[in-house]
Parts: structure tokens; sequence; C-alpha cells
């Protein structure tokens, strides 16, 4: 005859799954209304009556269609460069690959002016590489809508890196190893094999990516400048707006917010722990 397991000598009654301490549970509430309390106040206060003539207006679809384009541009640089800088730091052995990550990472933690200071540096028409782009080419970046690309790519491609860095790292290399056997080069190995299995985590990558160039601001109001028409993207209208129309800067805020559900959406769970 068995008998119930005993703590101390009193019967021991094991705890439910799904019982929480409330030393976990209470500031765990503080903290989701936190966060979720700023959203609600901004669909709370937004001006429904009078969305359709904000968004009417003449300057918000200018910004919009411009933040489009240059963060879809930027997602392009990033793709285009950040995919090989992820293989590098996921497939190969060198001095210094540990330098190179946190250099890779260091736009994630850096304060975005201090960004735009630091392309006006490196770009800008005395830059380090401005002033030969200016002489050689004619080329200046600074306060151009090319000026938001390089802005919004300087603080969105570390997503992509750090993302399809991951997914290298996660992928079985057994197959690449396969391809080389069969007389495959790297490159070909890299593109008929390692891209196929990475999809998902470049595409995850590109989103995020994307979607935080969508939302920048510090960089490129410190290096693009603000000026409607060419490099005045949605941020930058928000924050025009607050200080003369609060009414029209909510207005602006709320599409940001809906394409940011979008995004979460779109990634179905790969970052939000949801169902795929």
């Amino acid at each position: 005859m068995s008998s119930a397991p005993t703590r101390r000598g009193r019967p021991w009654r094991r705890r439910r799954a799904g019982a929480v301490p409330v030393a976990l549970l209470l500031p765990a509430v503080v903290g989701l209304a936190f966060l979720v309390l700023p959203l609600v106040g901004l669909l709370v206060r937004a001006p429904w009556s009078g969305m359709g003539s904000v968004l009417g207006d003449g300057t918000v679809w200018p910004a919009l269609r411009l933040s489009l384009i240059t963060a879809t541009a930027a997602t392009a640089v990033s793709l285009v460069l950040g995919v090989p800088m992820a293989w590098l730091l996921a497939r190969t052995e060198f001095p210094g690959r540990s330098l190179l990550r946190t250099l890779v990472t260091v736009p994630l933690v850096m304060p975005p002016v201090v960004g735009g200071v630091a392309l006006l540096l490196v770009f800008g028409r005395n830059g380090l590489v401005g002033r030969w782009l200016d002489s050689a080419f004619g080329i200046t970046l600074p306060f151009t809508t090319a000026g938001v690309v390089v802005a919004e790519a300087f603080v969105a491609m570390p997503f992509l890196v750090l993302s399809v860095e991951g997914a290298l790292r996660g992928a079985d290399s057994r197959y690449e190893e396969a391809a080389a056997t069969l007389g495959a080069s790297r490159f070909t190995a890299f593109r008929r094999v390692t891209l196929p299995l990475v999809a998902p985590g470049i595409a995850a990558g590109s989103v995020l990516a994307w979607a935080r160039a969508l939302g920048e601001f510090g960089a490129t109001i410190t290096f693009a400048g603000n000026f409607p028409g060419t490099t005045q993207t949605m941020p930058l209208a928000v924050y025009l707006a607050l200080q003369d129309d609060p009414a029209t800067a909510i207005a602006l805020s709320l599409v940001l917010l809906v394409v940011s559900v979008l995004v979460l959406v779109g990634l179905r769970g790969r970052w939000t722990g949801g169902p795929a």
C-alpha cells in the first residue's frame, strides 16, 4: 500500500501546472499594461470622424509613398550586403570574427542620432568617402532620397544579418558538404542548397529590416534632413505634425501602427511565439 508523498510530515500536494505566483503575476500585469495602454490611448484619442480628411491631406501620401519606397530599397540593400555577411559569420572561421559580429550589432544599440552623425562623417561632402564620391562622380548623399535609403539600411541591416546568421547556424551543413562532394562549387552550393534551406530566416529578417527601416527617425533626420517630397518619411511627418496638429500626428501614427501589426501577422509567430 503506497502512501502519499509528504513534506515535513504533512501530505504534499502537487502544485497545479497553471498556478502563477502572485510575486510574478503582479509585475507581469503591470508590464503588460505599460506596453498596451499607450496603444489603447492612441486608438481612443484617434480622430476617427475626421480620419478621411486627415489622410487625404496633400502631405500624407507623399510621406507614406516615400517611406514605402525607401524602406523597400533599404531592405534590398540589406539583402545584397547582409546575406553574404551572415554567411561569412556563420560558415567560416577567421581571426576577428567575434569582433566583426560585435560591430554588426553596434547599430542595434547605438542611438540613431549618433548613427546619423557617423554617416555624415563618412558620406558627407567632407566625409571620408563622401569627399571622394563628390569629386569623382558628383554624388552627394546627405539631404537626398538616396541618403534616406543609406540611413535606413544602416539601422535595419543588423536585424537581417542576425536573423539569417541564426538560420544558417540552425541549418544542417551536411547538405552543403554533399553538394561539394558531387562537384558543386562553394558558391553553387550556397545558391542551390543553402539559400533554399534558410529562406524562412531570410524572409523573417527581411520583414524585420523593412519594418525597422519604415520606422527610422533619428538617423534619417540627422543625415537626410526633413524635406517634404524628398526626405520626409512618415516618422518625420508625425514629428512635424505633432508640433502644429496633434490630430494629424495621431492619424499618421495609426497608419504606422497598422503597418507594424501587419508585419507581426506576416511573421506568423516566428518571432512572437504564436502558431506558425
